[in-house]
Protein backbone atom coordinates (compact mmCIF):
# COMPACT_ATOMS: atom_id res chain seq x y z
CA UNK A 1 0.00 0.00 0.00
CA UNK A 2 0.84 3.27 -0.31
CA UNK A 3 0.54 7.23 0.93
CA UNK A 4 -1.88 9.34 -0.88
CA UNK A 5 -2.32 12.90 -0.18
CA UNK A 6 -5.72 13.88 -1.26
CA UNK A 7 -7.63 17.11 -1.28
CA UNK A 8 -10.95 15.81 -1.77
CA UNK A 9 -13.02 19.49 -2.29
CA UNK A 10 -11.98 21.75 -5.22
CA UNK A 11 -13.99 24.27 -7.06
CA UNK A 12 -13.61 25.11 -10.45
CA UNK A 13 -14.77 28.57 -12.44
CA UNK A 14 -18.30 26.49 -12.74
CA UNK A 15 -18.77 27.58 -9.43
CA UNK A 16 -20.33 31.27 -9.30
CA UNK A 17 -18.63 32.07 -6.24
CA UNK A 18 -14.99 30.44 -7.12
CA UNK A 19 -12.72 32.45 -8.68
CA UNK A 20 -12.43 33.11 -12.82
CA UNK A 21 -8.89 31.28 -12.18
CA UNK A 22 -9.94 28.33 -10.95
CA UNK A 23 -9.66 26.89 -14.64
CA UNK A 24 -8.57 23.23 -15.06
CA UNK A 25 -4.93 23.60 -15.81
CA UNK A 26 -4.18 26.06 -12.98
CA UNK A 27 -5.56 23.50 -10.54
CA UNK A 28 -3.55 20.58 -11.21
CA UNK A 29 -0.25 22.87 -11.65
CA UNK A 30 -1.21 24.25 -8.20
CA UNK A 31 -1.86 20.77 -7.16
CA UNK A 32 1.24 19.22 -8.60
CA UNK A 33 3.01 22.45 -7.23
CA UNK A 34 2.06 21.51 -3.40
CA UNK A 35 2.56 17.60 -3.63
CA UNK A 36 -1.32 16.81 -3.65
CA UNK A 37 -1.80 13.58 -5.73
CA UNK A 38 -5.65 13.22 -5.33
CA UNK A 39 -7.93 16.09 -5.97
CA UNK A 40 -11.48 15.70 -5.60
CA UNK A 41 -13.26 18.46 -7.90
CA UNK A 42 -16.43 19.33 -6.35
CA UNK A 43 -18.49 22.09 -7.67
CA UNK A 44 -21.54 23.61 -6.30
CA UNK A 45 -24.87 20.83 -7.71
CA UNK A 46 -22.70 20.42 -11.36
CA UNK A 47 -19.98 18.42 -12.54
CA UNK A 48 -19.36 19.95 -16.16
CA UNK A 49 -15.86 20.79 -15.69
CA UNK A 50 -14.65 17.12 -14.15
CA UNK A 51 -13.59 15.70 -17.57
CA UNK A 52 -11.36 18.69 -18.33
CA UNK A 53 -10.05 18.57 -14.75
CA UNK A 54 -8.67 14.64 -15.11
CA UNK A 55 -7.53 15.45 -19.15
CA UNK A 56 -4.82 17.78 -17.72
CA UNK A 57 -4.40 15.96 -14.36
CA UNK A 58 -3.18 12.90 -16.38
CA UNK A 59 -0.69 14.56 -17.85
CA UNK A 60 0.41 14.97 -14.55
CA UNK A 61 -0.13 11.70 -12.72
CA UNK A 62 -2.29 13.41 -10.65
CA UNK A 63 -5.73 11.13 -9.78
CA UNK A 64 -9.37 13.31 -10.24
CA UNK A 65 -12.16 12.07 -7.91
CA UNK A 66 -15.11 13.25 -9.72
CA UNK A 67 -18.06 14.76 -7.83
CA UNK A 68 -19.99 17.39 -6.82
CA UNK A 69 -21.01 19.62 -3.60
CA UNK A 70 -24.96 19.42 -3.49
CA UNK A 71 -27.26 21.42 -1.51
CA UNK A 72 -30.07 19.55 0.21
CA UNK A 73 -33.35 20.84 1.06
CA UNK A 74 -32.50 21.57 4.13
CA UNK A 75 -29.73 23.65 2.49
CA UNK A 76 -26.96 21.34 3.65
CA UNK A 77 -24.24 20.82 1.71
CA UNK A 78 -22.76 17.20 1.19
CA UNK A 79 -19.69 15.84 -0.97
CA UNK A 80 -20.65 13.29 -3.43
CA UNK A 81 -17.73 11.94 -5.16
CA UNK A 82 -18.14 9.06 -7.94
CA UNK A 83 -15.65 6.47 -9.19
CA UNK A 84 -16.78 6.91 -12.53
CA UNK A 85 -18.04 9.43 -15.10
CA UNK A 86 -21.27 7.35 -15.53
CA UNK A 87 -22.50 7.30 -12.37
CA UNK A 88 -20.96 11.10 -11.94
CA UNK A 89 -23.42 12.25 -14.81
CA UNK A 90 -26.11 10.24 -13.92
CA UNK A 91 -26.49 11.45 -10.98
CA UNK A 92 -26.31 15.35 -12.44
CA UNK A 93 -28.48 14.82 -14.28
CA UNK A 94 -31.01 13.75 -11.31
CA UNK A 95 -29.72 16.59 -9.64
CA UNK A 96 -30.53 19.22 -12.16
CA UNK A 97 -33.73 18.03 -12.28
CA UNK A 98 -34.34 19.22 -8.57
CA UNK A 99 -32.46 22.05 -8.91
CA UNK A 100 -34.82 25.14 -9.91
CA UNK A 101 -33.91 29.07 -10.97
CA UNK A 102 -31.88 31.01 -13.52
CA UNK A 103 -28.61 32.33 -12.55
CA UNK A 104 -28.07 35.86 -12.66
CA UNK A 105 -24.53 36.53 -13.52
CA UNK A 106 -24.52 39.88 -11.92
CA UNK A 107 -25.71 38.70 -8.60
CA UNK A 108 -24.18 35.60 -8.41
CA UNK A 109 -21.07 35.68 -10.55
CA UNK A 110 -20.40 33.72 -14.01
CA UNK A 111 -20.45 29.54 -14.06
CA UNK A 112 -17.77 28.90 -16.84
CA UNK A 113 -17.82 25.29 -18.65
CA UNK A 114 -13.95 25.02 -19.92
CA UNK A 115 -11.93 22.32 -22.01
CA UNK A 116 -8.72 20.98 -20.91
CA UNK A 117 -6.94 23.97 -23.10
CA UNK A 118 -8.81 26.50 -20.50
CA UNK A 119 -10.86 27.77 -23.26
CA UNK A 120 -14.58 28.80 -22.96
CA UNK A 121 -17.39 26.31 -24.11
CA UNK A 122 -20.38 28.19 -22.57
CA UNK A 123 -21.91 29.05 -19.37
CA UNK A 124 -24.77 27.28 -17.10
CA UNK A 125 -27.56 28.89 -16.06
CA UNK A 126 -28.91 27.06 -14.03
CA UNK A 127 -28.76 28.29 -10.55
CA UNK A 128 -26.25 26.33 -9.43
CA UNK A 129 -25.76 28.40 -5.87
CA UNK A 130 -29.45 27.06 -4.77
CA UNK A 131 -30.34 24.68 -3.07
CA UNK A 132 -32.42 21.42 -4.54
CA UNK A 133 -35.35 20.25 -3.61
CA UNK A 134 -34.06 16.46 -2.72
CA UNK A 135 -33.90 15.99 1.80
CA UNK A 136 -30.77 15.15 2.86
CA UNK A 137 -32.02 11.79 3.25
CA UNK A 138 -32.75 11.01 0.00
CA UNK A 139 -29.76 12.99 -1.01
CA UNK A 140 -27.19 10.68 0.70
CA UNK A 141 -29.70 7.63 -0.36
CA UNK A 142 -29.18 8.69 -4.34
CA UNK A 143 -25.34 9.10 -3.78
CA UNK A 144 -25.53 5.51 -2.52
CA UNK A 145 -27.28 3.98 -5.36
CA UNK A 146 -24.77 5.42 -7.64
CA UNK A 147 -22.07 3.66 -5.70
CA UNK A 148 -21.24 7.03 -4.62
CA UNK A 149 -19.84 8.91 -1.26
CA UNK A 150 -21.71 11.16 0.75
CA UNK A 151 -19.12 13.52 3.01
CA UNK A 152 -20.80 15.97 5.19
CA UNK A 153 -19.01 19.24 4.42
CA UNK A 154 -17.32 22.03 6.52
CA UNK A 155 -19.53 20.53 9.50
CA UNK A 156 -17.72 22.68 11.56
CA UNK A 157 -19.02 25.79 9.78
CA UNK A 158 -22.11 27.32 10.67
CA UNK A 159 -22.92 28.34 6.96
CA UNK A 160 -24.28 25.18 4.88
CA UNK A 161 -22.67 22.80 7.40
CA UNK A 162 -25.06 19.93 8.61
CA UNK A 163 -24.66 20.82 12.24
CA UNK A 164 -25.03 24.80 12.07
CA UNK A 165 -27.99 23.75 9.70
CA UNK A 166 -30.13 21.44 11.44
CA UNK A 167 -28.43 21.77 14.71
CA UNK A 168 -27.41 17.94 14.93
CA UNK A 169 -26.20 15.17 12.63
CA UNK A 170 -29.22 12.61 12.35
CA UNK A 171 -29.42 9.30 13.91
CA UNK A 172 -29.06 6.59 11.21
CA UNK A 173 -28.28 9.10 8.32
CA UNK A 174 -25.71 6.72 6.51
CA UNK A 175 -23.23 9.25 5.62
CA UNK A 176 -19.48 7.63 4.64
CA UNK A 177 -17.61 10.65 6.34
CA UNK A 178 -17.66 14.21 7.95
CA UNK A 179 -15.23 16.96 6.35
CA UNK A 180 -13.77 19.10 8.65
CA UNK A 181 -12.31 22.71 7.71
CA UNK A 182 -10.59 23.28 10.25
CA UNK A 183 -9.22 20.22 11.68
CA UNK A 184 -8.39 21.90 15.26
CA UNK A 185 -12.41 21.13 15.70
CA UNK A 186 -12.13 18.08 15.68
CA UNK A 187 -13.25 17.48 19.28
CA UNK A 188 -15.69 19.63 19.53
CA UNK A 189 -17.70 17.68 16.63
CA UNK A 190 -16.85 13.89 18.16
CA UNK A 191 -18.31 14.30 20.96
CA UNK A 192 -21.37 11.14 20.23
CA UNK A 193 -20.09 10.63 16.70
CA UNK A 194 -18.63 7.40 15.29
CA UNK A 195 -18.06 8.73 11.68
CA UNK A 196 -15.17 9.22 9.91
CA UNK A 197 -13.19 12.44 9.41
CA UNK A 198 -11.33 14.14 6.41
CA UNK A 199 -10.47 17.20 5.72
CA UNK A 200 -10.34 19.43 2.57
CA UNK A 201 -9.32 22.41 1.34
CA UNK A 202 -12.74 23.44 -0.20
CA UNK A 203 -10.87 25.35 -2.15
CA UNK A 204 -12.68 28.87 -4.27
CA UNK A 205 -9.37 30.29 -4.99
CA UNK A 206 -5.67 28.94 -6.37
CA UNK A 207 -3.63 29.98 -3.44
CA UNK A 208 -6.02 27.58 -0.84
CA UNK A 209 -5.53 24.31 -3.14
CA UNK A 210 -4.19 21.33 -0.88
CA UNK A 211 -4.61 24.57 1.96
CA UNK A 212 -6.17 21.02 3.72
CA UNK A 213 -5.32 17.54 2.93
CA UNK A 214 -6.06 14.06 4.19
CA UNK A 215 -3.70 11.54 3.64
CA UNK A 216 -4.83 8.36 2.78
CA UNK A 217 -3.10 4.53 3.02
CA UNK A 218 -4.30 2.44 0.62
CA UNK A 219 -3.91 0.15 -2.97
CA UNK A 220 -4.67 2.70 -5.61
CA UNK A 221 -6.29 6.33 -5.79
CA UNK A 222 -9.87 5.42 -6.28
CA UNK A 223 -13.13 5.95 -4.52
CA UNK A 224 -12.98 2.28 -3.70
CA UNK A 225 -10.13 2.62 -1.64
CA UNK A 226 -11.42 5.55 0.02
CA UNK A 227 -14.31 3.54 1.20
CA UNK A 228 -12.30 1.04 2.47
CA UNK A 229 -9.79 3.31 4.50
CA UNK A 230 -12.99 5.18 5.74
CA UNK A 231 -14.03 1.75 7.35
CA UNK A 232 -10.05 0.95 7.95
CA UNK A 233 -10.49 -1.99 6.15
CA UNK A 234 -7.70 -4.16 6.24
CA UNK A 235 -4.53 -2.41 7.21
CA UNK A 236 -6.23 0.79 5.23
CA UNK A 237 -5.90 4.25 7.13
CA UNK A 238 -6.30 7.78 7.05
CA UNK A 239 -4.53 10.99 8.81
CA UNK A 240 -5.66 14.43 8.83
Amino acid sequence: MKEFRADLHIHTCLSPCADLEMSPRNIVSEAKRKGVQVIGICDHNSAENVPAVEKNAAREGIAVIGGMEVTSKEEVHILALFGSEESLFTFQEIVHEHLHGINDEKLYGEQVIVNEEDEVLGFSNKLLIGATDITIERLVDLIHEHDGLAIAAHVDREGFGIIGQLGFIPEGLPLDALELADPSKRDCISQGNRLPFITSSDAHKLEDVGRRTTTFLMEAANTVEIRRCLSGVEGRRMRI
